[in-house]
């Protein structure tokens, strides 16, 4: 699926937004990508999840983890696609874990599946958790890569779209920027 497509069908269900944002990652951006509000659509949620589901249909995959919030719908129905054991990660007190008596089995083989990365933290928090755990990653499934590439996590990394979104540091953010009122819509 080419980048123009993908934008397209943000754009037509409301899912790119512009404005200033205060990221998951602590950066600032005029542009955000709220993926729940595409794959709120069965008809896109099953389109992306297919896409990567494909990518990784030989890999012998036998679980499948995201870290919540975001990941946790395109995880679930990539795993349902490859017909594997779906679980998430999530925060309690700021760190990441897995919780509610789920478990990823020593020498099992993980793929890491996540909406939207700018640089990754959240993924490599839940990469960190299924070393811990013994276990094979066997690759990290994407959406959105906003580093348009930059953030390489894993040698068997794919996304469906890498987009160049321009984001700033907290010291760097412009003045036309710092100008509009943040909102951050980001799950930490």
């Amino acid at each position: 699926m080419d980048k123009t497509t993908v934008l397209e069908i943000f754009r037509s269900t409301g899912a790119l937004l512009e404005g200033h944002f205060l990221l998951s990652s602590g950066r600032h951006s005029p542009t955000y990508f709220q993926c729940a509000r595409v794959l709120q659509y069965p008809e896109y949620l099953h389109i992306f999840a297919r896409e990567i589901a494909d990518h990784y249909r030989d890999f012998d995959v036998n679980i499948v983890i995201s870290p919540a919030v975001g990941g946790v719908v395109l995880g679930t129905e990539v795993g349902r696609q490859l017909d594997v054991r779906t679980v998430f990660a999530e925060r309690k007190d700021g760190i990441m874990s897995i919780r509610r008596g789920f478990h990823i089995e020593p020498e099992a083989k993980v793929l890491i599946i996540e909406d939207v990365i700018t640089t990754g933290g959240s993924v490599k928090e839940v990469m960190d958790i299924v070393t811990e755990c013994g276990a094979n990653i066997m690759g990290i499934g994407v959406l959105v890569d906003r580093s348009n590439g930059r953030a390489v996590l894993h040698k068997s990394q794919f996304s469906i779209s890498a987009l160049e979104a321009v984001s700033f540091d907290p010291d760097e953010i412009p003045a036309d920027l710092s100008a509009i009122p943040v909102q951050k819509p980001g799950s930490r």
